[in-house]
């Protein structure tokens, strides 16, 4: 039987960092990569923004160039899928019925597009954004719309990152967009009330028909092709494309089904192990107690989160353990705002506006029993890097003192 010291399961931003990760600390067995997708290690975060704009071409967005993986002597075997393993006899079966054996395991699958459960959801014209082919699908799709001359109509069904981003940039296309968000506002979940009014308005000022508390009936089709999204009121929306952006599934059936412990993503300890030996998990697919998120276990669907887990996972491994501890952060590029955010602002009691969002170019601070806790910053970078330290050290501060933006924050850390 063929045999792996590692096995990575999964070709994303985790499982490409763990590979990295390993020789970094100098690990010299055999590393394989098995990925689901034929495409090296490539970034997701810009198949919703510069790649689906056109403005990064694939080879922009490898994570490394093919050459570096085999000068590195990481294996890849790509278009694969594991489908089940043996945590006993530490083998691996994939799709085609080959097995593998292993000596340690990191499972870095991340997850699959959230799909609408509604009639018509299956018809061609509606897509998620979370694979290159999923965005080469849809820009094909453009371009087919593009050479007929009529009018272009969007739904996008989701009013979280990758859904605003998406519609973002279906408007420098020239197409008519709708989105649609089932709560009261977009972004409800991960930001506050005064982020969500500006990016709303940011929309609307761009042209897209932004609708929140929108509750959506069905998908309407010609037989095999979408006409439109019809709204529990009976009104119809006209769409020759939809793009559903709700969230993601962990892709963790194999192991729960070999016995991990875990239900919404695997659960890990703070060297990202998980309760079956010799396996880890990490990344989107992972869930560990946070510190930011005051102990309670959660998924982070993040690049940062995939590549600190990652070389948490690896340096165990090697036998350097160094417990995750990793301060949180994300970005999202929308028009030309960009969003940088630092912390967890899940449960804070206080928002603090800083500056003018008037100016497109302003901070929101969070605090939770009067401590920092996250900083939302949009086109304000100064706010992200010296925030961070507040973030980290749970400072204690006056919100007024918060509030006064002439006032730099390394000031205030100070």
């Amino acid at each position: 039987m063929e045999q792996a010291d590692v096995i990575i399961v999964g070709a994303g931003h985790g499982g490409a960092q763990a590979a990295i990760a390993l020789r970094q600390n100098g690990f010299e067995g055999r590393v394989l990569v098995i990925g689901r997708e034929p495409e090296i290690p490539y970034e997701r975060p810009p198949l919703s923004k510069e790649y689906l704009a056109r403005e990064k071409t694939f080879e922009r967005i490898c994570i490394r160039p093919e050459q570096f993986w085999v000068d590195k002597n990481i294996e890849m075997k790509l278009s694969s899928e594991v489908v089940s393993l043996d945590p006993a006899a530490h083998t691996v079966k994939l799709g085609d019925g080959s097995e593998i054996g292993y000596g340690k395991l990191i499972w870095a699958t991340g997850g699959d597009p959230r799909r609408l459960s509604c009639v018509g959801a299956d018809l061609a014209g509606v897509h998620a954004v979370r694979t290159r082919e999923d965005a080469d699908r849809l820009m094909r799709e453009l371009d087919a719309l593009e050479s007929t001359g009529g009018a272009k109509r969007a739904v996008v069904v989701g009013g979280g990152y990758i859904g605003l981003e998406a519609a973002a940039v279906l408007t420098k296309f020239d197409v008519q967009v709708t989105l649609l968000e089932a709560l009261p506002r977009v972004l409800a979940r991960v930001a506050g009330e005064a982020l969500s009014e500006f990016y709303q308005a940011e929309h609307r000022a761009h042209g897209v028909d932004l609708r929140t508390g929108a509750a959506m009936d069905c998908i309407e089709g010609d037989g095999t092709k979408v006409t439109g999204v019809k709204m529990q009121d009976g009104s119809v929306l006209p769409a020759d494309i939809v793009i559903v952006g709700i969230g993601i599934i962990p892709c963790i059936a194999p192991l729960l089904s070999a016995g991990a412990a875990g239900a919404n993503g695997v659960d890990v300890d703070e060297f990202c192990r998980t309760s079956l030996p010799d396996i880890y998990a990490i990344g989107d697919c992972a869930a560990h107690a946070n510190d930011f998120a005051d102990g309670a276990v959660i998924r982070l669907e993040s690049v940062q989160n995939a590549n600190d887990m990652a070389t948490t996972a690896a340096k165990d491994i090697c036998g350097v353990p160094v417990p995750y501890k990793a301060t949180p952060w994300f970005w999202s590029n929308q028009y030309d705002l960009r969003l940088q955010t630092v912390g967890l602002s899940t449960g804070h009691d206080n928002a603090v506006l800083r500056g003018d969002p008037a100016t497109r170019s302003f901070s929101v601070v969070y605090l939770k029993g009067g401590k920092v806790i996250a900083l939302d910053c949009v086109n304000m970078v100064k706010d992200y890097v010296q925030g961070k330290k507040l973030v980290e050290t749970r400072a204690h501060i006056a919100p007024e003192m918060l509030a006064d933006a002439s006032v730099p924050l390394k000031e205030i850390v100070a």
